[in-house]
């Protein structure tokens, strides 16, 4: 064989080899579908979370204001829902004491802070394998090399004289290996990065969220025992006071 080919070494059959370039081509399908996945999911995210907010803040009474959190999309809403479901199902003596009042808040944090981790988590899902495949695929890839160079000088050593074209082509073909690698390799890392900025960016609205949440429940007249509570120290919805950082 004088010429190239990338398949030379399905031809040959060399079962070692072949699994190189398998196990290549499967990460970098697998590479390109998470990235086509999360991308979709990520745009979703965001338009799903700009609808609720501009929902919740713009309620302009309490069933208004129930009925976007029970029906809005996207991880915003999913953490009110559970703030609210904590609050109204409070296992603890609802009073107006201090020590009840801290009770309170201490559960409905907890709560908060458990809903928040399960947005965070789901964001990071496929993020595991990107980051797998940009740092084994390049080993991979010089292995197979390695793998392929080995076998040519044996095949070579038997052969009476030796040409440069009979070398060109089996060294040639296991080169190609480490291209391979780093082609899986180079996508999975950029869109590692490029994910893992979105993820940093939607954890900040979400943490921003989750306290203006735990304001709003703790001060409406929404929590268990707060009716008599000022409600002056959080801006309800549809007041027009609203924190303006919520518009991420």
């Amino acid at each position: 064989m004088n010429d190239p080919n990338i398949l030379y070494v399905f031809y040959h059959g060399d079962p070692v080899l072949i699994g190189v370039f398998v196990t290549l081509l499967v990460l970098s399908i697998a590479t390109w579908a998470i990235a086509a996945t999360k991308g979709i999911s990520l745009v979703e995210t965001r338009r799903a979370n700009r609808r609720f907010l501009q929902g919740f803040w713009n309620a302009d009474s309490p069933q208004a204001l129930r009925d976007v959190v029970s029906s809005g999309p996207g991880p915003l809403a999913e953490m009110a829902r559970d703030g609210w479901h904590a609050t109204e199902t409070y296992p603890g003596r609802h009073d107006s004491s201090p020590q009840g009042e801290q009770r309170l808040e201490d559960h409905m944090i907890r709560m908060i802070r458990q809903s928040l981790d399960r947005q965070q988590l789901r964001m990071q899902a496929g993020q595991t394998l990107l980051a797998s495949v940009g740092s084994l695929a390049p080993f991979i890839g010089l292995f197979g090399t390695v793998w392929g160079i080995h076998n040519a000088l044996i095949e070579l050593s038997i052969l009476e004289s030796v040409s440069m074209e009979l070398v060109a082509g089996p060294l040639g073909e296991a080169l190609v290996a480490t291209a391979a690698g780093l082609a899986a390799a180079i996508p999975a890392v950029a869109f590692y990065n490029l994910f893992n900025r979105f993820n940093r960016l939607l954890q900040q609205d979400l943490e921003a969220f989750a306290h203006d949440l735990h304001a709003y429940l703790m001060h409406s007249g929404h929590a268990p025992g707060a009716a008599g509570r000022q409600t002056g120290a959080f801006p309800l919805p549809g007041s027009g006071t609203e924190p303006t950082r919520q518009g991420a």
